[in-house]
Order: structure tokens, then sequence, then C-alpha cells
């Protein structure tokens, strides 16, 4: 039988019934229509929460007190003698010959009173440098100066929505607001940055570190971020960091965190996390490969006496086979083919009715799940087939 021939009576089988091909390729489409619409979610929230964090910049070092080894944490109420990193550690650390920036930092929640308008929100202390360290910009006039940290002026750099908060349309430069018991001058605002994994990161003031120690009565800082130079391997910047403040405090009592590693990381469990996602989507292709065997058992059995036809005339029994198998596998492609567009066209719906809702369908997706779907119709179509391509011509030949 010529390959023409073969195609031509696929494709009368599958369009003489009709409804009842549409019907099984549509268990094939709603299948595949699952998996890329949960697959452009996953890779869309994947990319989203990526952005978020790199949006700081990727080459980020941080450095804390404690050293959180993979056997665990000690039991809470045990005492500990771990050395806090202090002002002089950071000093140090920004003296190491790879680092362009650094600030420490100190966090906590305070009111903040100006002109009768009283909010609770994060006070963070940081260093001069902590704009360059995160790639944040000033909106309006200046960050905190370069003083010596344990001579800080009492200045106070504001985030968009506690300036909105607070004066709302007013300047604010040069106002004085009360942070704790303490008074401090505005010299500044922050361009707004959004929310980083549901922390509103303008709805916060900015503080000389040495002011934050103070106002929090703490020794130590809770952490040291360091911007080290472009190119330079993350583990070389964790070794000069080990070197240093191991001869300084004596052992290794600190933990370091590299964004690279962190983003390393997170991209993993995301990516596990689109898969498996990706994964349950496809058991709905399991309901359509038996809606595809059971649809080719009933036309193999309502085919009798036209196989035994074709093999009475000559058709060679892997001809018959290989022509069931092409109708199950087109009625797979075309189901794919249906599904890719419903599940496409879902996706770009959700996402112009929910723009919040960050959406991507990956290619490399698309073209797996179009391979998915025939290899559903090439498997769901061996039995049917193998029954077809073994019938006996003579009794096929005189079957009703």
């Amino acid at each position: 039988m010529l390959p023409t021939d073969g195609f031509k009576l696929a494709t009368r089988a599958i369009t003489a019934q009709g409804l009842r091909s549409f019907l099984t390729l549509l268990g094939i489409a709603v299948g595949i229509a699952a998996v890329i619409l949960l697959t452009s979610i996953g890779e869309g929230i994947h990319r989203f929460v990526l952005s978020e964090f790199t949006q700081f910049g990727t080459n980020i070092a941080s450095v804390s007190p404690g050293n959180v080894k993979t056997e665990g944490i000690a039991p809470t109420g045990i005492p500990t003698s771990v050395r806090p990193l202090t002002l002089d550690d950071a000093r140090a650390l920004r003296r190491l010959p790879n680092v362009t920036s650094l600030t420490a930092d100190v966090t906590g929640n305070t009111e903040v009173n100006y002109n009768g308008r009283l909010r609770r929100t994060t006070i963070n202390g940081v260093s001069a440098e902590m704009t360059e360290t995160y790639s944040i910009k000033v909106r309006e006039g200046q960050f905190l100066p370069a003083d010596e940290l344990e001579q800080a002026r009492a200045f106070v750099v504001l985030g968009a929505k506690l300036k909105d908060e607070l004066f709302g349309t007013a300047n604010p430069l040069g106002a004085r607001i009360r942070i704790g018991g303490e008074q401090f001058r505005v010299i500044g605002v922050l361009e707004a940055k959004g929310q980083l994994l549901g922390i509103d990161l303008d709805d916060a003031a900015y503080i000389p570190i040495a002011r934050a120690l103070e106002l929090y009565n703490r020794d130590g800082l809770m952490k040291i971020d360091i911007a080290y130079q472009e190119g330079i391997p993350a583990a070389r910047i964790i070794a000069e960091i080990k070197n240093l403040l191991t001869v300084r405090h004596g052992r290794e009592d600190y933990t370091i965190i590299t964004q690279e590693d962190m983003l390393r990381t997170l991209s993993n469990i995301l990516d596990i996390l689109t898969m498996a996602v990706g994964a349950l989507g496809s058991i709905s292709l399991l309901v359509g490969g038996v809606g595809i065997v059971s649809i080719m058992t009933i036309a193999v059995t309502e085919r009798t006496s036209e196989i035994g036809l074709l093999v009475a005339l000559g058709a060679q029994r892997g001809t018959i086979l290989a022509l069931f198998l092409g109708e199950a596998t087109a009625l797979a492609a075309l189901g794919g083919l249906l599904g890719l567009a419903l599940g496409m066209g879902l996706a770009q719906l959700i996402h112009f009715a929910l723009p919040a809702l960050p959406v991507h369908t990956p290619i490399a997706y698309v073209f797996l799940a179009e391979i998915i779907a025939a290899a559903v119709g090439l498997l769901a179509g061996v039995l049917p087939a193998s029954r077809a391509a073994r019938l006996d011509p003579v009794l096929a030949l005189h079957a009703e």
C-alpha cells in the first residue's frame, strides 16, 4: 500500500465518525491545555521571584553572626559564645580588595511621629553605601552621608510609601520627625521599590547604623551585606571574608551566604515546582489515552470486514498495524495542537484579567507537550492495532 493511500484511509476513518473523533481528541486537548496552563503559571512565578531577588544585584555576599551547620542549630536556651559582628568588622571587610561597597544592618519596628501623624513601621539602620550595595536610587534629596560611624548625625531617609503617609504631597526635606524617643531630620526620599515576598520595601525609614544600635540597645549587627566586583567568583569572595573574620574572631562563628548561591538554590526549587505542577496536569493525558484505546478498539470491531478485505488483497500485517497506529497518533497530535491553542489562550486570558499574576509559556514545554501527545496516541493505539493486524482474513471477511 502506498503511503498516500494509507494517509487517505486514515483521514477518511477519522472524518467518517466526526463527533466521536472530536470527543476523543478533546480528551487529549484538555490534558495538554492543563499542562501548558499550569507550567505557564509556574514559569511565570519562577521568573517573577527571580526578578524580585535580582533587582538588588547578584554580586552580594551576606555575613550574619552564628555558624549554621548542616546538622542543625543548638536548641533554644543553651548558652552560646558567638561573637557578634561589630562596626570594626564592617570597616575591616570594606578594605578587602574586591569589595565595591558595603552596608551594615540593624532592623527594628518603631513608631514614627510627625505633626500628629503616627505610624509604626520598619526602621533600618544602614551604612552610607547602602544605595550602591542594593542598587537603590534616591528620588529626592540625598542619602545618608559618610559620617564616622560612631559620630553619625541624626538623619533619616524615608521610603516612598512612608513619605506619602507622613507628608502627603508636601516636601519632607528638612522636616524633623520623631523615631522612638529621638528626633531625626529628613534629608532624602528613596525611589519606590515595591514589595519583596510580601515585605513592603517602601514602608520603611533608613537611619545611620550607629544610631540604630543606640535606638535598639544592641551590641552587634544583624548582618553585613557586601557588594563585590562583577566577574569575581563567589567562592573567592567567601574565602577572603572567611580569612579576615576568622583571624578577627579566632574561629568561624559566622555564616556567609552569597546572592549567587541563593538564586541558584531558589531557581532549582522553582524548577522542581514547575515540573511538579506540569506532571499533575499531565494526569489528564492518561484520561485522553484511555479514550483513544476505547475508540480505536471500537473502530477495529466496526471495521473487521474492511481489515479482512485489505489482507485478502495483499496488505501486509505490518501495513494494517501502521494504519491503525497512524490513526491513533493523528488523533492525539490533533488533540495536542488544540490543547496548545487552548492552554496558551487561557494563559494569556488569565494574564489579561490578572496582570499581577505573571504568566509565561516556555517554548520547551510546548514542544514537549506535543511530543507527549503523539506518544500517548502511539502507545494507546498499540493494543487495538495489534488486534487488527492479527485478525484472520477469512473470518474477518465473514464478519457482519
